[in-house]
């Protein structure tokens, strides 16, 4: 349970960060347009490379024994300085979500979620290679990508869903100040049990 956990909070931080992948689901939940299958494409698309990074590096272990200890330092130097610039990002404040536009069709629509999503280099990052590394430190590593996928599922389907609710409030830059200094918390939280090597 503590490693689902663990996945549940690391995915969850990693993935509420304004970006493109984020506005574009919120703008397809304000327009009511093909939320269920952009959902489920950003949803699966995660599950994927969670399971990439966190299977992968356990294989990669095997047979380069060494490599958990350079994930273990990389992941927590990564993980302070990602908080480090969510709690920047707090102080300077001014961000803000905005969304507008027109309902496209189908096809188009898949077509600008999978190019926001796959070339994006910042998800292989965050997916790959920082919950690989945070996965390094937990025996049960099925249950942490479990709880990071999960955190995917549930933040996609509330961020589509919900969109209308969020909407109002993300507009607003205070709103992102306290997700981020949340996120900034959550970061150093982990970097720290990632140096203690709890």
């Amino acid at each position: 349970m503590h490693a689902y956990l663990a996945g549940l909070g690391t995915g969850l931080s990693l993935i509420v960060a304004i970006g493109a992948q984020n506005a574009f689901v919120l703008r397809q939940g304000l327009l009511r347009s093909h939320v269920l299958p952009v959902v489920l494409f950003c949803a699966i698309s995660d599950a994927i490379l969670v399971s990439v990074g966190v299977f992968g590096a356990e294989l990669l272990t095997q047979v380069a024994p060494w490599f958990t200890e350079a994930m273990r330092w990389g992941g927590a130097a990564f993980l302070i300085l990602y908080g480090l610039r969510a709690a920047m990002s707090a102080l300077k404040g001014g961000d803000a979500l905005r969304v507008a536009g027109q309902a496209q069709a189908f096809w188009p629509t898949m077509a600008a979620v999978a190019a926001i999503t796959w070339a994006n280099p910042h998800v292989y990052l965050d997916t790959v290679v920082l919950l690989g590394a945070v996965s390094a430190d937990f025996a049960n590593k099925t249950a942490f990508a479990a709880g990071a996928i999960s955190g995917s599922f549930l933040f996609f389907f509330s961020l589509g869903y919900g969109a209308r609710l969020l909407a109002p409030v993300f507009a607003r830059p205070r709103a992102w100040q306290i997700l981020d200094l949340v996120i900034a918390f959550i970061m150093w939280s982990i970097a720290l049990r990632l140096i203690m090597g709890d």
